[in-house]
């Protein structure tokens, strides 16, 4: 895929995730849950790989602070969460496993993440397991969400040139 394929591909994710956290998101826990971000991240992981997906979910979740929809948990557990879809789909080439990278990622990796990060930036001393059950409900529903999505896309071949 040439560069400015992959920059404009990219673009329409962070704009998909950016307006659906507008769109789609519930409170859960102490964190609210946007299950279009993980969506995105399994989308981005699976037909561009972990990098750009990386930096799709970077781009998201500082876009949904500038605006005010997001908090900073969205960095820690969005990037790992993208990361760990985008390796897993890269060295199995399974959707599923990109499914479980990015609720693993975000919701365990990610939760853990948000500890010292939340207690830094935030100035929150909630331990990981105030975390862990918010984010495992956004990842894991925004995770099958992706998985679907992608699933039937693949199946139907809409993105031969990209998957």
């Amino acid at each position: 895929m040439n560069r400015t394929r992959l920059l404009t591909t990219m673009a329409v994710f962070v704009a998909i995730g950016t307006l659906g956290a507008q769109l789609l998101w519930f409170p859960a826990g102490v964190a609210k849950a946007y299950p279009v971000q993980h969506a995105v991240n399994v989308m981005a992981a699976v037909t561009l790989g972990p990098g750009p997906a990386v930096g799709i979910a970077f781009m998201i979740g500082l876009l949904r602070n500038m605006l005010g929809l997001g908090t900073l948990l969205a960095f820690p557990g969005g990037m790992v969460g993208a990361f760990l879809a985008g390796y897993l789909y890269k060295k199995t080439n399974k959707k599923a496993l990109a499914a479980v990278g990015e609720a693993i990622g975000t919701g365990i990796i990610g939760s853990l993440f948000a500890v010292p990060f939340a207690r830094i930036l935030m100035g929150s001393s909630a331990g990981a397991f105030f975390f862990l059950p918010s984010f495992l409900v956004s990842s894991i529903s925004g995770a099958f969400i992706g998985w679907f999505v992608v699933s039937k896309v693949k199946r139907a071949n809409l993105l031969a040139n990209h998957i």
